[in-house]
């Protein structure tokens, strides 16, 4: 579903075409500043809609009728000279989606000598207005704000300005996440955990803050499946285990059957139902199918999550879009919670039993046996890994008690040291502020106790995707 709804920017410059018949060389260096703009944005990989210069009203209200026509997702606003509003707020009021405008000098300096020395006053006053790009930006940010439309910007320099396109690439980025959020068909599987009170939330908030689907799922339909795999197939996902983990030599060949055999069925169930991402929990009613699939399910889990269908456990919705959102950035996203403070080497010990990212874990996942699932049904195998050690960013969707969704944001650094070996995914971090003020600092704003960790320090993305969603975010450190 997200591979069929590729994003698409919309682009258009502005100018008053009562200059053109004053200035004959002014229209077709301002469709060239255009051009520069659209091939900029075409190296990140998404569909452009370019609509040109738009100049008067008239041609606003019809590039407005366009944009909407061509389901643009984003609109990047050019802005190449002075433009009345009124060629402006046609456009974006009936497009109805987030516009950014590119407030963008073509130079960084006015050449003043060449400039003063044209002599010829027309020539300068062209010159002039080719260069006034920052002239009506506060006229269409007024406009924007009287009409209640949400803007954004970037000033700076159209060429040789590096942050400039870092700020947009981010922007575009950030659209990607959204759009993909937004066409995401999230299975839920099972029931919650219960009493995990933090971990229940309201899936209708999901749907109208990220959009998308919730597919309500089954566990007989998963035990079902698992009926239907052939010995070929057990045979060949044995190898990709061998291939993809470490395994402990105390794994016992009839657990890691069982947990080949589910691994196929799961992939199966997230195919027939086009999941982008699943949470799911069981705890076992003595159906012994129904709990052979769950207790054999996290081999299952830590591949697709490294696949980009994140698994979640405890039915942790909140969690599981947080790690999606992480995997779209391309960073990741592991299922991590709070396990221990170490005040002596100033790091938060933090992992969790269950599925692990293998694409952003240190060296190779490791697969050991464990005699007992805490607090779970059933016993058998699991994963342990830590979190490529260098800079992380923890994410954590956060339902509030207004009734809205916030995402919260931390950025530190996963540093080598030792870990529980205890058979789930183990990280030591680090935070700029020390353990105590992060701790408390991140407690204050009331998250569940899971949050997902990705690779990078990416909070400025972060940002953009909450302005994009109209959607809070708290940056802790």
């Amino acid at each position: 579903m997200t591979e069929k709804y590729k994003l698409k920017i919309g682009l258009f410059g502005i100018g008053l075409d009562a200059y053109w018949s004053q200035f004959k060389d002014l229209k077709g260096k301002l469709e060239g500043y255009i051009e520069e703009v659209r091939k900029n944005l075409s190296s990140f990989d998404a569909e452009i809609i370019n609509l040109g210069l738009i100049d008067n009203p008239v041609k606003a209200l019809e590039a407005g009728h366009n944009f909407r026509q061509a389901d643009v997702d984003i609109i990047f606003l050019y802005v190449t000279t002075y433009a009345l509003s009124s060629t402006v707020l046609p456009v974006v009021q009936r497009a109805k989606v987030p516009v950014i405008i590119l407030n963008l000098s073509p130079l960084a300096s006015i050449d003043y000598k060449h400039f003063n020395n044209l002599k010829d006053r027309t020539k300068m006053t062209g010159e002039w207005l080719a260069n006034v790009s920052a002239c009506p930006v506060p006229e269409i940010a007024n406009v924007f704000i009287r009409a209640g439309i949400k803007f954004h910007q970037v000033t700076g320099v159209l060429q040789g300005d590096k942050e400039v396109w870092d700020e947009v690439r981010e922007w575009v980025e950030a659209a990607k996440v959204a759009n993909r959020m937004a066409h995401n068909r999230l299975g839920c599987m099972g029931h919650y955990y219960g009493g995990m009170l933090d971990v229940y939330t309201d899936l209708t908030l999901q749907l109208a803050s990220f959009g998308g689907h919730i597919e309500m799922l089954e566990v007989d339909e998963l035990a079902e499946l698992r009926k239907k795999v052939s010995s070929e197939e057990i045979i060949n996902r044995l190898k990709l285990f061998y291939n993809e983990f470490d395994i402990d030599k105390g794994c016992s060949e009839a657990d890691l059957k069982q947990a080949a055999c589910t691994s196929v069925a799961l992939e199966k169930l997230v195919k027939i139902h086009d999941l982008g991402s699943l949470a799911y929990f069981y705890s076992g009613t003595g159906v012994r199918e129904n709990e052979d699939a769950i207790s054999s399910i996290i081999l299952a889990n830590s591949l697709l999550t490294s696949e980009g269908v994140p698994v979640a456990g405890e039915y942790e919705i909140k969690n599981v879009q947080a790690m999606k959102i992480m995997d779209c950035f391309g960073a990741g996203g592991s299922f991590t919670e709070f396990y221990a403070l170490d005040f002596k080497d100033d790091v938060v010990l933090m992992g969790h039993d269950g599925p692990g990212h293998l694409a952003i874990a240190e060296g190779k996942t490791k697969v050991k046996p464990l005699e007992v699932y805490h607090g779970k049904v059933g016993k058998g195998l699991s994963v342990e890994m830590s979190v490529k050690y260098g800079d992380i960013t923890l994410l954590s969707v956060v339902q509030k008690p207004d009734g809205k969704l916030m995402l919260l944001v931390a950025e530190g650094e996963s540093v080598p040291g030792p870990i529980l070996e205890i058979g789930n995914t183990n990280s030591r971090y680090k935070f700029p502020i020390g353990v105590k003020k992060f701790v408390n600092t991140w407690n204050s704003y009331g998250p569940a106790h899971h949050c997902a960790t990705g690779v990078g320090h990416i909070a400025s993305k972060m940002i953009k995707l909450g302005e994009l969603l109209e959607m809070d975010v708290v940056k802790v450190c």
